[in-house]
């Protein structure tokens, strides 16, 4: 389980083909705190470490996350959201993320809005997910609140800190991200479906 409060910034170092699975090395500030089957979120997606070495580990992604993930279009010198799991003794400072993404979305508009950046995000609503104005979302890992909602549309505002010290800074126009809908939403569109 994460918050959804990135950790640090990761950078790819190298990528490593094997079959059909992808062996990513990231380098970060975390590396020398990570043991090897430690669960982290990458981006919003829980990988597990499988190696660690001098200030990098290493992930593996399967064919299916390459496929419903932005993994698939990572490079040498990516920036990462990295955040591992939340003690049983922290807090929940963001909201509950599973580290499970629901689909991509991409990035129609980033305006810098003097002293906060407002992003517009569209996403394939035929999949059954939706976001509601005031609720959480998770994009790229990052625990969000939507600030405005239309179907299979919605928008967040970033603050600078949060613009710096994430991914967000390499958000633009035609970016594809990560997108986890609130899990507490999706149980009850679940329930509601089977009440008819």
């Amino acid at each position: 389980m994460f918050t959804g409060i990135i950790e640090t910034l990761g950078t790819i170092k190298n990528i490593e083909k094997q079959q059909d699975n992808v062996i990513f090395w990231v380098a970060s500030s975390l590396t020398s705190e990570l043991k090897i089957d430690q669960s982290v979120s990458h981006n919003g997606v829980c990988l597990t470490v499988t190696a660690t070495k001098e200030d990098m580990h290493s992930v593996t992604a399967i064919y299916e996350t390459l496929q419903k993930t932005n993994l698939g279009s990572w490079e040498v010198g990516t920036l990462v959201n990295l955040e591992r799991c939340m003690p049983a003794t922290g807090r929940f400072d963001g909201h509950f993320v599973q580290g499970h993404v629901d689909q991509t979305a991409v990035c129609t508009s980033a305006i810098d809005e003097q002293g906060s950046w407002r992003f517009t995000f569209v996403y394939d609503q035929a999949k059954g997910n939706f976001t509601v104005e005031k609720g959480s979302i998770s994009v790229n890992g990052v625990s969000l609140t939507v600030v405005d909602s239309q179907n299979g549309k919605f928008s967040v505002a970033i603050i600078p800190y949060t613009y710096e010290h994430t991914n967000f800074q390499e958000i633009g126009i035609g970016t594809v991200v990560n997108l986890e809908f609130d899990i507490i939403g999706k149980y009850l569109k679940k329930i509601m479906e089977l009440r008819g």
